[in-house]
């Protein structure tokens, strides 16, 4: 194949964006005809005619210097190995950068946004990845013309930038497990101080196993991660998703070594996990049941979490943070919750204190025997 260039732009329009959605008229012909088996069906799809997808097949199979669709007479179209390692290429990377495609989003919005109106509130959020952050952003600047500059990171990660003055508001997540979350606690404890830190809750979650739906392995616990041949794609060292997986195998006493795949790499997201997986390139992996649903994957619920916003006492009745409180407090907020599979809207917009909202906080520490000395 002759070489070629991959060339990356964007453009200011007039409807916005939503999410990290990137649009190349290459991918969605390709994800048509897998779809759909047919340039006829796949133009229906698209809202095009046959010609204009016959000729677009066409033009791209010269750039590219190679065939992308096998014609076999009474069979289905198909995507040549080419065309089908491409798609999937692509959609893996797509999943990778999606938090990083959000955040620079966002920071141009905010450049226009003040351009346009000096007025408008500005909230710093950096937080562990979750899918619907991004519509609460939408909701906030929509509704109460409050700009949220959203940025992913990890829990830990986040709750530092919070300590370091890098953000006003920092998102994490913790389980809700019957016995204890230690990992959790020795994680996160030491960036949390009574007193200091308010948190405000923001939603609840499943997190479970994500795997093919038509998987010969049969995976239904995190037992079955450790039979030959399956392969593990974990989340980032940081994550609270990382956290989570470290923390139920320590509960069942399964050695992280015996998964295949557990000490390799790692994605920084539940959609880049559920597109590994969806992809053939790893059987299972952990995540929310909302990233599996969106690639067709199958879920095995593992816990239920709480998804909770943080920030400093004194900028909890500041302006942005007010009108975010309000946010998640309405309706709009809830009904968005119940469109996400997995997702709940328990308590949110309630300020809870670090010792009611968590359930391994431990406030007054025992005197040592030696009378503190």
């Amino acid at each position: 194949m002759r070489a070629r260039g991959v060339h990356l732009e964007y453009s200011f329009q007039a409807d916005g964006q939503h999410g990290a959605d990137v649009r190349n008229p290459l991918f969605e012909l390709l994800s048509a005809l897998r779809d759909h088996g047919s340039i006829q069906h796949a133009a229906r799809s698209l809202g095009s005619s046959y010609r204009h997808v016959w000729g677009a097949l066409k033009h791209w199979e010269d750039v590219l210097g190679e065939p992308l669709v096998t014609w076999v007479q009474g069979q289905p179209a198909r995507l040549t190995p080419f065309a089908h390692r491409m798609v999937w290429a692509e959609a893996r990377a797509r999943a990778r950068l999606t938090p990083h495609i959000e955040a620079l989003r966002v920071e141009l919005e905010r450049v226009l946004s003040e351009a346009l109106d000096g007025t408008q509130q500005v909230v710093t959020l950096y937080a562990s990845h979750d899918l619907a952050l991004p519509l609460l952003r939408e909701r906030a600047g929509a509704q109460h013309r409050l700009h949220v500059e959203l940025k992913f990171t990890g829990s830990v990660d986040a709750l530092r930038a919070l300590a370091e003055g890098r953000c006003v508001v920092a998102g994490f997540h913790v389980p809700k497990l019957p016995a204890g979350a230690k990992l959790f606690e020795r994680s996160l404890k030491p960036l949390l101080k009574p007193g200091r830190h308010k948190l405000i809750a923001c939603a609840t979650r499943r997190q479970g196993l994500i795997v093919a739906p038509n998987s010969p392995h049969r995976i239904e616990s995190l037992q079955d991660l450790t039979r030959g041949g399956l392969r593990f794609v974990n989340r980032q060292s940081g994550s609270g998703t990382r956290l989570l997986t470290d923390q139920l195998l320590q509960l069942e006493r399964i050695a992280p070594e015996s998964i295949v795949g557990y000490g390799a790499g790692a994605e920084d997201s539940h959609l880049a996990v559920a597109a590994a997986v969806a992809s053939g390139a790893a059987d299972a992996g952990v995540g929310i049941e909302a990233a599996a649903q969106r690639y067709g994957l199958r879920f095995v619920p593992l816990a239920e979490e709480d998804y909770f916003l943080v920030c400093l006492r004194d900028a909890l009745d500041s302006a942005p943070v007010l009108k975010l409180r309000e946010v998640l407090a309405g309706n709009t907020w809830q009904q968005t919750l119940q469109g996400l599979p997995g997702y709940g809207g328990e308590r949110a917009g309630q300020v809870l204190s670090l010792t009611q909202a968590l359930p391994w906080w431990k406030f007054r520490e025992r005197k040592r025997r030696d009378g503190g000395r």
